[in-house]
């Protein structure tokens, strides 16, 4: 587990930015040490524990990338150029008995260039009389083969430690022979919902109650960060039980993270709970939706304290809890990169906090995407998030924005990747 003192996060002074609290979180918060070896099948979103040196190069062999005619480019004349047609290589032969001195050989895509040959005239260039090929002049000494090495070479690191594995990298790694890979153990995250008026989907609903959603969410988005989930259900606002619970996590989890209840209001407990079973420290974020959100540290693991609107859930997760879950996995955290967008509406905001509205992108008529604003913005508005495309990102020092200005734009996908 993941061990912090309790003074670990202390902060007090004005609002923290985004990039202030995860910086925070990143210089304070170890990544999970332990390490597994998993078959490439299963590497897909796991976090490189050690560089991948390439063993071999890639390719092995000097080939050719078209179907077409290899030549020595030192038999080419200024002009036209016939050579005699002698020798075929398709894909998976062996070239060595097949000699390019002065004449034209028959190769395949991914065939294995003939000693000698260098260039390769794609079949589509040139034209045959018998068994003379035709090559036309202006082909550059090289064309359309692949030397050894081209792609990676023997001795370099081709994936670095930290990253987190995609498909095309487990493409890279097969080519390099591997079937599988070092990674880092997956971050166990506890989540859990608190408050009374929480009912489990499926159940009946009681008066005044409402079905808990956050835990939905969250679950979802710990696993597409690459995480393993811990469910601990809903907490009622026992302030005694729950930090009994939250010290219960904190001996087999890496990460405990919560939705409600860290307020100041008098039925808001997590905060109490927290502080009895270790220390709670609030960031002051300037962020909207998302206030409050808590951390602090809970028998030495870190703990996260987000709000209990739905909205708010899923910004602020996006933007502080996916950020402390990659600094768990070990992974290297790239904030996702926002495009540019134009307004088909005007905003006001108060300064010093950044803000998200949900918008949808529709195209202009010369092209550019416009955003439109969502009808309803409250942070317990779901749908508001179903039936809108992402967020228009709007910086701290803004206080009024007006329609046709561009904006910065974050799409669902980029931020639950």
């Amino acid at each position: 587990m993941a061990q912090l003192s309790e003074d670990t996060f202390a902060f007090g002074g004005p609002l923290m930015s985004i990039e202030q609290a995860t910086a925070l979180a990143a210089e304070r918060i170890q990544p999970v040490a332990a390490t597994e070896r998993v078959a490439l099948a299963q590497a897909d979103g796991r976090v490189l524990s050690q560089d991948v040196v390439a063993g071999l190069d890639l390719p092995p062999f000097a080939n050719s990338a078209v179907d077409g005619y290899a030549v020595r480019f030192a038999d080419l004349s200024d002009g036209e150029t016939r050579l005699r047609l002698q020798g075929r290589v398709p894909a998976g032969a062996d070239a060595a008995g097949v000699v390019a001195d002065g004449v034209a050989v028959r190769v395949f895509t991914g065939a294995p260039m003939p000693p000698g040959a260098d260039t390769v005239f794609m079949q589509e260039d040139v034209s045959l009389e018998g068994d003379v090929v035709r090559l036309p002049p202006g082909l550059k000494q090289g064309a359309n083969a692949r030397p050894v090495g081209e792609d990676i070479a023997r001795g370099e690191i081709a994936l670095a430690a930290g990253r987190r594995l995609r498909p095309q990298d487990l493409a890279l790694l097969a080519a390099l022979g591997q079937d599988s890979v070092e990674v880092r153990r997956r971050p166990r995250v506890a989540i859990f919902s608190t408050g009374d008026e929480l009912a489990e989907p499926g159940a009946a609903l009681p008066p005044a109650a409402i079905y808990d959603a956050n835990r939905a969410a969250l679950r979802a988005m710990v696993a597409r960060a690459g995480a393993e989930i811990v469910d601990l259900g809903i907490l009622r606002d026992e302030p005694v039980a729950l930090a009994e619970r939250l010290k219960e996590a904190a001996t087999s989890c890496d990460l405990i993270l919560t939705s409600g209840g860290v307020s100041t209001g008098e039925e808001d407990h997590v905060k109490a709970a927290v502080e009895g079973a270790g220390a709670l420290v609030f960031w002051r974020i300037g962020i909207k939706p998302g206030r409050p959100v808590a951390m602090g540290v809970v028998s030495g693991v870190p703990f996260i304290g987000l709000p209990g609107n739905p909205v708010a859930v899923f910004v602020t997760f996006a933007f502080v809890a996916r950020p402390v879950i990659a600094r768990l996995a070990g992974a290297r955290y790239v904030p996702p990169l926002p495009l540019p967008v134009r307004l088909g509406f005007p905003y006001r905001k108060k300064q010093g906090r950044r803000e998200y509205v949900r918008v949808s992108l529709s195209p202009g008529p010369d092209g550019v995407m416009v955003a439109t604003k969502h009808p309803r913005d409250g942070a317990g508005v779901m749908t508001s998030l179903t039936q809108t495309d992402g967020l228009v990102e709007l910086a701290e020092e803004l206080t009024r924005i007006e329609a046709g200005a561009m904006a910065p734009f974050l799409g669902y996908d980029l931020l639950i990747a």
